[in-house]
């Protein structure tokens, strides 16, 4: 017989259990939350005050001092303008890969997404190291004149966010109502007319989303661009990093600091405003289910959409993304002495010269151990952050509050991981008066791995939460089930389906991070990406070797990772 409830009313046993589901919430809530405050607002907010005190007082000398610099409005204007034309670029050449692989139906698809993808969670490191390589006088795009040029910086952004675009305007276009473009069609249209006119107006959320999101990669890369244009092409990161370690101005770079977060505030607040159409949109307008058409190639039925989409679209894959890459793969096999595997004999070295403190396996092995310490916690604190993210509280305040945590935890996303180190190095050496100094735990460098990567799985994990009809918690709760029960058995069946991509891209982004790390790393414990851009800065033949058949080591398992969690993500809906 089921125990009596021992309140004195009904409404007395239910403030309980409100109270207890309050304290989990709270609870589940509460972890994320000093997370971020201490290792990501601790250390930003302290970089910030930098720039606004000094002697123990407001001094805006600094503002006026780096302002009044011929060279920070250099800066700036540089880092505006690869980022709009980084965005522009990638919007137009996105929006037919979207199509073609999230609403036309043809054999490799699955292949093709895969392939996509890895760029985007390639280290930066690897991509500045391949575009180098493919715009080399020697290369196969040598002829272009391109290298260390402000176009160079601009494919490297284009081929690092393209996957970006896809993904995030894809995964709408897959679910969008197909009906309204086949009724234009029917009404005499033409197809060019009825994408324009009905299709692409549809698409808006979706294409302002990515566009923000683009924007906002772009104007915050940091290896990309300090590998190709080092000073004559930087940008607002790659000059904070400058200032930090070869200036020592640690007031210019906090003032720079300052300009960056403010650029971060308006990307990140369209991108919001962006997202929350998309859902609306997704949510009024999907149907119960859409067919994917085939390709229409040849024959009576050929379009000449699907031919556009499809050359556009190749020339992409094969030239702005497959291309860098073999072309790494072929000159990792090249020695001074001819072809062969020499280079990658010698990553079990310390290069020429004694290069590095250690040899290139041994800074592997530390990569994959850190990149394991960072995606356990990036796990753990984002899925919390999803799941109570994801809740539909019926008060006003509540809501407010729920959709305040996802904004604030969305901030790592475009703080530049640069910002996030020198912040470490300022606010950590005995953080909140404490007698400690975790700027030398061995732990730091997977911490600051992990603030980056945490959005990344919020942004995973959270669509999938929120699909999940809100009627089931209803139903359990009445039915007496406590909210671990609820959660073991109505949100854990379906979030696993994202864990895996999840766990893979925190992963991925972990073991190719270089802003923080290049920081925080040291020299007898360094990272791969740290490696390789030391060797990459290293007069000879030998170094060079080495750096490549690091990045193509690198990029190998980044790949199979990637590879991996989209065979294992099981229809997962993530998203960026």
């Amino acid at each position: 017989m089921r125990p009596r409830c021992r309140c004195a009313t009904s409404r007395g046993c239910g403030r309980v259990r409100g109270l207890g589901r309050g304290l989990v919430w709270g609870l589940a809530a509460a972890v994320p939350l000093a997370f971020l405050g201490l290792f990501f607002a601790l250390p930003v907010g302290s970089l910030v005050l930098r720039g606004f005190v000094a002697d123990g007082g407001l001094d805006l000398g600094g503002f006026a001092e780096v302002f009044g610099r011929p060279r920070t409005w250099r800066i700036i204007g540089l880092t505006l303008a690869q980022a709009t034309v980084g965005t522009a670029i990638a919007v137009l050449v996105g929006i037919p890969g979207a199509y073609l692989l999230y609403r036309c139906q043809f054999r490799g698809r699955a292949a093709l997404r895969a392939f996509v993808i890895v760029p985007f969670v390639l280290p930066t490191v690897v991509v500045g190291v391949a575009f180098r390589s493919v715009l080399a006088p020697s290369g196969p795009l040598g002829f272009l004149d391109w290298d260390g040029t402000f176009a160079a910086v601009v494919a490297a952004l284009v081929f690092f966010n393209y996957a970006v675009v896809v993904r995030t305007v894809g995964g709408f276009w897959a679910h969008l109502d197909p009906r309204a473009e086949q009724a234009a069609r029917s009404l005499g249209a033409p197809p060019w007319r009825a994408f324009l006119t009905v299709t692409l107006p549809a698409l808006t959320p979706a294409i302002a989303s990515a566009a923000s999101i683009v924007f906002l990669f772009c104007a915050t890369a940091f290896g990309v661009v300090l590998v190709l244009g080092g000073t004559g092409y930087g940008t607002v990161e790659t000059e904070i990093w400058v200032q930090t370690t070869q200036f020592l101005d640690l007031r210019a770079a906090a003032v720079l600091s300052v300009v960056q977060l403010v650029v971060v505030a308006v990307a990140l607040g369209t991108a919001g405003r962006a997202r929350a159409r998309r859902e609306r949109a997704l949510q009024l307008g999907r149907p119960e289910r859409v067919a994917h058409r085939r390709l229409a190639l040849r024959g009576p039925e050929r379009s000449a959409g699907d031919l556009l989409a499809v050359g556009v679209t190749a020339v992409v894959v094969v030239v702005l993304l497959a291309l860098p890459l073999v072309t790494v793969l072929v000159r990792s096999f090249r020695t001074p002495t001819g072809w062969g595997l020499g280079n990658y004999v010698n990553l079990g070295t310390t290069g020429g010269s004694n290069a590095l403190s250690v040899t290139v396996w041994e800074a592997g092995l530390n990569s994959l151990r850190i990149a394991v310490d960072a995606t356990v916690m990036a796990v753990v604190v984002g899925g919390l952050v999803a799941l109570v993210v994801s809740r539909r509280p019926r008060g006003r305040g509540t809501r407010r509050a729920v959709r305040a945590l996802d904004a604030v935890f969305m901030l790592p996303l475009g703080v530049s991981a640069v910002t996030v180190g020198f912040g470490f190095l300022i606010a950590l050496d005995r953080p909140l008066g404490l007698d400690v100094d975790l700027r030398t735990h061995p732990l730091l460098i997977p911490v600051a791995q992990a603030v980056v990567a945490t959005p990344l799985v919020v942004r995973t994990v959270l669509p999938v939460l929120r699909a999940i009809d809100s009627r089931l918690h209803e139903a359990a709760a009445v039915l007496g089930a406590s909210p671990g029960r609820v959660l073991r058995l109505v949100d854990w069946p379906i979030a696993a389906r994202s864990l895996g991509l999840a766990v893979g891209l925190a992963f991925a982004v972990s073991l190719g991070e270089f802003g923080a790390t290049s920081f925080l790393a040291r020299p007898d414990r360094p990272t791969l990406p740290v490696v390789i851009f030391r060797l990459i800065g290293r007069p000879g033949a030998e170094n060079l070797g080495m750096a490549l058949a690091a990045s193509v080591l690198l990029a190998l398992v980044t790949a199979s990772v990637m590879a991996l969690t989209e065979r294992l993500r099981a229809g997962a809906a993530g998203e960026f």
